[in-house]
């Protein structure tokens, strides 16, 4: 075998393994969320494959390109398929709980690709006889991983970004069936099986009837739904999960927290021409036909505002959009609001881990302005008896000091939950009144 079509072979490989990694966990994301106890593992049974695909290239001995192009024309067909969009949502859909269809997926799609490629490296680097055996697997593994580099790179920041998620799936499915061709013998046989291949994966990913726009971040679908006396309600999902509601009555009606949030700011606070901040930009609504406050949306997705104007609120947002990661925005930004409202969520219940620490807070807290307010929207369960429930609002409160809390769905296992925070309190020690030591009167005097 010619030396640069081998190199181009193992750069296809390591392209192509990684790609399907990082696809793979863009995929998980609408349905079990992206915190660390999803990718971890998911990024720990891919390795684990991927040594199984070595221990097992080791071992072949004989007919080392026909090998190696089964592998790839396998590899397609699983990329092409299993990682498409459809696919993927109808496997979450029909098995439940949601932990068995992951280890389906992982076990029956990645996996398989990792331990199929994997065995790449050890089976052609036989064909390098005119080499010394460490200058031959030093180039190859070089080659291998310079495209893993290029493919995680090039999938997530430039297709997934501009062409989406399923273009990115295509790419990888069509480089590994066009692998194949460049390994096997010249047949038509071979040739008829590849073309079949990247028509299957092209129709899957490109074709398939679907109302879902995929972005490098997130799911997103607008769907009407029926409600009594609303006109024309609708849906936004994102990660398939309920964003916001609107219609078209007069006024609008929206998701119940939004309306929540919205009375909070209106009527309660009695805000007009003030600074709103809005971390999560849902479907926009926060500030939809309201004309007396001044609103800034960020998000980390620069498509949700075009997909929110065109298919959900069906005319443009009100208020500034700027494209960024939340925390990394009120670490920076000089502006000091009169109210931040936090509603960032990677799947229904699921906040990214680096919006819930304390030292997010703290930087929320810098980007209000002194007598400036924290809204947090917030999914916990009802009785806020969980662990997780405890220990984040324990976290919000070791900094803003005693928050109110709003359960809006008590009777529901998950409800929204909005805190509402003041720039101007402090934590402070907390002393237990008892039939011993009652300090009640005196505290009460104090705090007259």
């Amino acid at each position: 075998m010619p030396r640069h079509l081998l190199y181009l072979i193992v750069f296809i490989e390591g392209f192509c393994s990684l790609g399907a990694e990082v696809i793979a966990l863009r995929r998980l994301v609408p349905h079990v969320g992206s915190s660390i106890v999803i990718t971890a593992p998911t990024i720990g049974l891919f390795l684990l494959a991927l040594a199984l695909g070595y221990a097992s290239g080791a071992k072949v001995s004989e007919r080392f390109t026909a090998v190696v192009a089964r592998n790839f024309l396998l590899s397609a067909l699983l990329v092409g398929l299993g990682l498409a969009r459809v696919m993927v949502d109808g496997l979450f859909a029909h098995l439940q709980p949601a932990g068995v269809a992951y280890v389906l997926f992982i076990g029956g799609v990645l996996c398989p690709v990792a331990w199929l490629l994997g065995q790449t490296v050890p089976v052609l680097t036989n064909l390098m006889k005119h080499m010394r055996t460490g200058e031959a697997s030093g180039y190859a593994l070089y080659w291998s991983t310079l495209g893993s580099f290029l493919g995680s790179v090039s999938l997530s920041l430039l297709v997934m970004q501009w062409l989406g998620v399923s273009v990115a799936v295509l790419a990888c499915a069509l480089l590994l069936a066009v692998g194949s061709l460049l390994l096997a013998e010249a047949g038509w046989r071979r040739w008829g099986t590849a073309v079949a291949v990247g028509l299957v994966a092209t129709a899957i990913n490109l074709f398939a009837p679907s109302a879902v726009v995929d972005t490098a971040y997130a799911d997103y679908a607008v769907e009407g739904v029926s409600l009594p006396e609303h006109a024309d309600p609708r849906a936004f999902f994102v990660n398939n999960s309920l964003a916001s509601l609107v219609d078209d009555s007069t006024p609008p009606r929206y998701a119940r927290y939004v309306q929540h949030l919205r009375k909070l700011l209106l009527e309660d606070l009695a805000f007009k021409g003030r600074s709103v901040l809005v971390l999560g930009a849902g479907g926009f609504t926060l500030s939809h036909q309201e004309p007396v406050n001044r609103y800034t949306y960020v998000d980390i997705d620069p498509k949700i505002r075009e997909i929110a104007e065109t298919r959900f609120l069906r005319a443009p947002i009100r208020g500034e959009f700027v494209v960024d990661d939340a925390r990394r925005y009120v670490r920076a930004t000089a502006e000091r609001y009169d109210a931040v409202v936090v509603d960032v969520f990677s799947s229904h219940t699921s906040i990214p881990g680096h919006l819930v620490t304390r030292e997010f807070w703290q930087d929320t807290r810098r980007a209000l302005a002194p007598d400036g307010v924290l809204l947090a929207n917030l999914i916990l369960d009802g009785k806020l008896e969980t662990p997780y429930a405890r220990n984040l609002l324990a976290t919000i409160e070791s900094v803003f000091g005693r928050c109110g809390v709003d359960v809006l769905h008590r009777g529901k296992p998950l409800s929204n939950v909005v805190v509402s925070c003041y720039a101007s309190s402090q934590p402070g020690a907390i002393t237990p009144y008892s039939d011993e030591r009652n300090g009640a009167d005196l505290d009460l005097a104090r705090s007259r």
